[in-house]
């Protein structure tokens, strides 16, 4: 049955990635409704943590902190955007992915007009958003009922809604933007640059008086316009329509492009060409080019405009938080001056942060928890394009020159350790130049090691995205690492707060990281980290060296 049309294939292949990517956002809404109350159990720690989320507006609309559903919405913030990156990858794939491939060759052989491709396609992405949707709302609903939320199940449903309407907007820029590229990469890496810069444009008006304009040229200030979680807040029907109309544009601009394009070849924009390498001529071969000495060179030269997108944007937000730190900092030593529960505050807040006793310190641990998930989604993106890589084919033309598996593997890997180390070190210069312009004490030493010590869990979450790619293919591979990064997450941000044992703290990397920026990093933690990934990738060169490739 599901042979029989472009759109249940399609479908059939998602299968995976909405089990995955709908179990694991739905315990990433659930989680803080399960630590919410070790925050607010007493009335002083309630009226302290709504009054506290204020100065954390930076990640999201401090409304109803004080109850499950706004506890919940407030404290994941900006981190459920990372559901965006399943829909960034899959819309890259869906057409320029095969073209590269030449499956959509032989797709468009058949009695089936480009139009119809693609519609399909879309529609099957689309239907498997709406179904991530349900999952999320139905797993919400059953954390309100187990922790005493006061909002039903719709409510869970709308939630959902507008989380998948805000994957589709990202969804159908990353397919408007593969239009102008001639490989899936470059059109994945700018379209997850354009989604932090998103985060950040949508952060200004929350940060800066006055600037409300300005976020409204990012679509995620449409997506905070609800909040189903709170029934007092409810749901912003505009906000939903313009997230629609978006998405429906973008997808509308990207499908008629394809129509009118040649199979293979890129959109050209007047007085800038195409946004890729020229094609060669037809039967000419590649001379003299860099890349082409080494698989890590080559490799090197294919992540490189992905690495800028994601560095831009990692090192753009950490310089961002670093500026704007100290006039949150003015505002909280107002409230704590002011308030008659100031010590019951300022223990919710180290219990928000990480602990610690400057401010300063404080808050950035906060914000700086995000960076390694956030270099964590980065290698998530580059072990899709390794299995993706190795599905295809196009390993095996690797592999038909002089060189051992093993070595095509570990060049790769080199090649995206490389890009890692890139991205941890312009970020330490970003929040080091910002420290100083904007004049916030830290502690150097600290920073550095908050910054490079985030590089180890960028290569464990490739290692064993590496590795997973022995035995699955590449919708499974990448919709397992992504359920790992929302379960780790999971245990490390809500298993404190729940008292749970030491053991299964261990289970996580986010443990062995710590908070670096408030306590120095632990080497002798960081060290469990670069062991697993170590032995990950042992056995991921193990497994690639004598699996065959054509399964």
């Amino acid at each position: 049955m599901f042979f029989s049309s472009v759109y249940l294939k399609t479908l059939r292949d998602y299968r995976i990635a909405i089990l995955g990517w709908g179990i694991g956002m739905g315990l990433v809404i659930v989680s803080p409704m399960a630590s919410v109350a070790a925050l607010i159990n007493t009335p002083q720690a309630r009226a302290a943590l709504a009054a506290l989320a204020a100065q954390f507006a930076w990640n999201a609309d401090p409304v109803a902190a004080g109850t499950v559903g706004g506890y919940a919405t407030f404290k994941i913030g900006i981190f459920i955007f990372l559901m965006a990156v399943w829909p960034l990858l899959a819309a890259s794939r869906m057409l320029r992915g095969e073209e590269e491939t030449g499956s959509l060759d032989v797709l468009l052989s058949l009695p089936r007009t480009r139009l119809q491709v693609a519609v399909q396609k879309v529609a099957a992405m689309w239907t498997a958003l709406l179904v991530m949707a349900v999952v999320i709302g139905v797993m919400a609903y059953l954390g309100g009922v187990a922790f005493k939320g006061d909002f039903n199940l719709v409510d869970g449903w709308l939630f959902g809604l507008n989380l998948a309407l805000m994957c589709a907007v990202i969804g159908g820029l990353a397919l408007l933007i593969s239009q102008f590229t001639h490989e899936r990469g470059p059109a994945a890496g700018a379209t997850g640059g354009l989604l932090l810069v998103f985060i950040v444009v949508d952060m200004v008006h929350r940060v800066i008086p006055n600037t409300d304009w300005f976020s409204h040229l990012s679509p995620i200030y449409y997506y905070n316009l609800s909040k189903p979680l709170i029934p007092s807040y409810g749901t912003s029907i505009g906000g939903l329509f313009v997230m629609m109309a978006l998405a429906a544009l973008l997808t509308a601009a990207a499908i008629a492009l394809f129509a009118r394009r040649d199979i293979g070849d890129a959109v050209g924009v007047p007085g800038f060409g195409r946004f890729a390498r020229s094609e060669l001529p037809s039967g000419a071969l590649p001379e003299r080019d860099w890349s082409l000495g080494s698989v890590y060179a080559r490799s090197l030269a294919t992540v490189a405009m992905p690495t800028l997108w994601w560095t831009l944007g990692i090192a753009g937000f950490a310089a961002w938080m670093v500026v704007v730190v100290q006039q949150m900092v003015d505002k909280l030593n107002t409230l704590l001056t002011s308030s008659p529960s100031a010590s019951v505050a300022l223990e919710v807040l180290k219990k928000i942060g990480g602990g610690g006793t400057a401010l300063n310190a404080i808050f950035l641990g906060a914000m700086f928890e995000l960076l390694p998930v956030l270099l964590m989604a980065f290698a998530v993106t580059q072990v899709n394009r390794w299995s993706a890589d190795a599905d295809d084919g196009r390993l095996e033309i690797v592999l038909s020159t002089p060189q051992s598996r093993m070595a095509v593997l570990l060049g790769r890997f080199a090649a995206l350790a490389t890009a890692t180390v890139v991205i941890g070190v312009l970020t330490l210069l970003a929040s080091a130049l910002a420290a100083a312009i904007a004049g916030v004490g830290l502690d150097s030493v600290n920073l550095a090691e908050a910054t490079l010590g985030m590089i180890p869990l960028g290569l464990l979450m490739a290692a064993i995205g590496y590795l997973a790619s022995g035995w699955l293919r590449t919708a499974a591979d990448t919709g397992l690492i992504s359920f790992l990064l929302a379960g780790w997450f999971f245990l490390s941000f809500v298993g404190p707060d729940l008292k749970w044992p030491d053991a299964a703290l261990r289970l996580s990397p986010f443990y062995y990281y710590g908070t670096p920026l408030l306590h120095g990093l632990q080497f002798a933690n960081l060290a469990v980290v670069v062991v697993v990934a170590t032995v990950s990738l042992v056995l991921a060169s193990l497994r690639f060296s004598r699996r065959d490739l054509s399964v």
